[in-house]
């Protein structure tokens, strides 16, 4: 039995679409309409139930994309011979295996786990909703010959320029050809690896790292070397002399809020960076995905050295949502032009779509209050995580009061991190171990956490109880 009830409630109910989409849903999973049965025309449909002949071809259409109607032309529409079943009880939650293959891939589409203090991004109740929804209407109407091309190799335009403005902000000045869009930091990271490194060469990368980028750096076939961070930036003696034994080709580095253990560098170990670079002649790749959560000032290498032996990087999934794939590259003109040959030979362009909604959401009024507002959140949570750890001595790293990331361990530091984050897992509580941050993937007793993901009473308990039973 099949029963629609159209509700024309402007203001409490769904779209007409979606509530024929809905009825449909439910009564094949009920079986009430059964795998093979013909349904309606869409002119019966429309006449039988008084709503547009377009409204019921909308619901159909997606109705068949989603699987759950077939259509043949002759035939009309008909229950579809694979339709989903009713679902079932769920079955018990079971906790996922920690390892590199979880934490590089079903990570990203894992949303079983509790507690997730090991993730890396904003909570999605965070994010500048709004704005998405109006970038994303205004979308709609952009006429379609303006997306129907692959778009520039360089990227979209109105959004360089916009990235030239802001970085000019900071005191980087560069020209709209010197900085080329990407699918994420990730992604211009692999360009830039792609484009001035070769297999065998040496790279000097923190400890800790950004956990991405090594597996990154060994599918290039390269030899990676660590120097040790510091609470103001890194161990410059320990960079010197790294640089005059191995002669690392290119130091990967993030400047302000390092993930993962949320600490900036100070304007004087920058510039002990930069000489160390030009003594040493090797690039810097300064990952800078974390500047807008910055509420100070802080140095940025690239605007220190003026684009000539940096290479920057930068991108949107901290504040405007990780699902928008948008980085940036800025570099010099001549390895400009290598870095857009090398995206345009891995991948052609990036999606222009994509950077048209980043555009808008910047454009619009509320992006700079989003801002400000994101930066109070994340101060209030680094205050309360702290007062946590305090109260369970636990030691940590530095309190930035800003960002996403506190870098901590519990009392026993003899132990690494790793049974913990098994164990964690167990309680539906998600830790990032140290391992993941270690070039040499070892077991240290470092834990980084998400602040926005850390305030729940449930990880404090779980935590302390590691704690009393060592």
């Amino acid at each position: 039995m099949f029963d629609f009830q159209p509700n024309r409630s402007r203001k409490q109910a769904p779209p007409l679409v979606d509530q024929i989409v809905q009825a449909y849903t439910q009564a094949i999973q009920g079986q009430w309409l059964r795998s093979g049965m013909p349904v309606p025309s869409v002119r019966e449909f429309a006449r039988k139930y008084e709503v547009s002949t377009f409204t019921v071809a909308s619901a159909y259409g997606r109705l068949v994309a989603q699987g759950w109607l077939s259509a043949r032309p002759g035939a009309g529409y008909r229950v579809a011979a694979q339709a989903r079943a009713a679902p079932t009880d769920p079955a018990p939650w079971q906790p996922p295996k920690l390892g590199a293959g979880w934490l590089l891939s079903d990570i990203y589409a894992d949303h079983s786990i509790p507690i997730k203090s090991g993730c890396g991004w904003l909570p999605g109740e965070w994010l500048n909703e709004e704005g998405l929804h109006q970038a994303l209407r205004h979308l709609s109407r952009v006429p379609a010959l303006r997306i129907a091309g692959y778009g520039q190799p360089y990227g979209y335009v109105p959004l360089r320029e916009s990235v030239a403005s802001g970085l000019a902000a900071h005191g980087l000045q560069v020209a709209v050809d010197q900085v080329a869009l990407t699918q994420g930091v990730t992604h211009g990271l692999d360009l830039v690896i792609r484009t001035l490194l070769r297999p065998g060469d040496t790279v000097a990368v923190e400890q800790p790292c950004y956990a991405n980028l090594l597996p990154l750096l060994r599918l290039a076939g390269l030899r990676i070397v660590s120097v040790p961070r510091t609470s103001d930036g890194l161990d410059c003696e320990a960079l010197q002399s790294l640089a005059a034994a191995h002669r690392p080709r290119a130091l990967f580095v993030n400047t302000v809020l390092q993930n993962p253990s949320g600490a900036t560098m100070s304007m004087s170990n920058a510039f002990r960076v930069l000489q160390a670079a030009q003594q040493h002649d090797f690039w810097i790749i300064e990952d800078d995905i974390s500047r807008e959560l910055m509420p100070g000032i802080a140095p940025m290498l690239a605007a220190l050295d003026g684009a000539q032996r940096v290479v920057y990087l930068g991108g949107y999934s901290k504040v405007i949502s990780p699902s928008v794939r948008v980085g940036y590259v800025v570099a010099h003109r001549d390895v400009m032009r290598d870095i857009a040959r090398t995206k345009m030979a891995a991948g052609l362009t990036s999606p222009e779509i994509m950077e048209r909604v980043v555009h808008q959401v910047i454009r619009e009024g509320r992006y700079r209050a989003h801002i400000t507002r994101t930066r109070e959140r994340l101060a209030q949570a680094h205050a309360t995580v702290c007062q946590q750890m305090d109260a369970l001595d636990m030691t940590v790293w530095a309190r930035p009061q800003a960002g996403l990331f506190l870098w901590a361990r519990l009392p026993d530091a003899s132990r690494g991190a790793n049974v913990l984050a098994e164990r964690a897992l167990q309680h539906g509580v998600w830790l990032a171990p140290g391992s993941y941050f270690d070039p040499a993937a070892e077991d240290v007793p470092w834990i980084r956490f998400n602040v926005a993901y850390s305030q729940g009473p449930e990880l404090w308990r779980f935590l302390q109880g590691a704690g009393a039973s060592g």
